[in-house]
């Protein structure tokens, strides 16, 4: 995946590259009217499975069941990955505010 172009299909079939499109489509569209009931965890599997199945329909010459099972499965992964990396840069930030807030209410 070069950092400087679009994705390509075969970006979103490697797990750096779904779970980066994952962490950005979540985002922006948990809050979508419809999409808001869906739990994120749930909502972000869902995608990575979408996905996946996708980057392996048009990247792959021919698809068998047993490829679809392995979507299914590494949609789990990629699903945890982009969570879990949003929550660990939302946990940095609020220790970050946390810290400024208590160094200027020590003046």
């Amino acid at each position: 995946m070069i950092p400087e172009s679009f994705f390509t299909w075969a970006d979103l079939a490697s797990y750096a590259g779904a779970t980066v499109a994952v962490l950005i489509i979540v985002q922006f569209t948990k809050d979508l009217p419809g999409i808001v009931k869906i739990p994120t965890r749930l909502w972000a599997y869902l995608l990575s499975l979408m996905l996946l199945v996708l980057a392996t329909v048009f990247t792959a010459e021919k698809i068998t069941p047993s490829d679809i099972g392995l979507c299914v499965v590494n949609a789990v992964i990629v699903a945890m990955a982009a969570v879990g990396s949003y929550h660990t840069v939302a946990d940095i930030r609020e220790k970050e505010k946390d810290k400024k807030k208590e160094a200027g209410d020590g003046d």
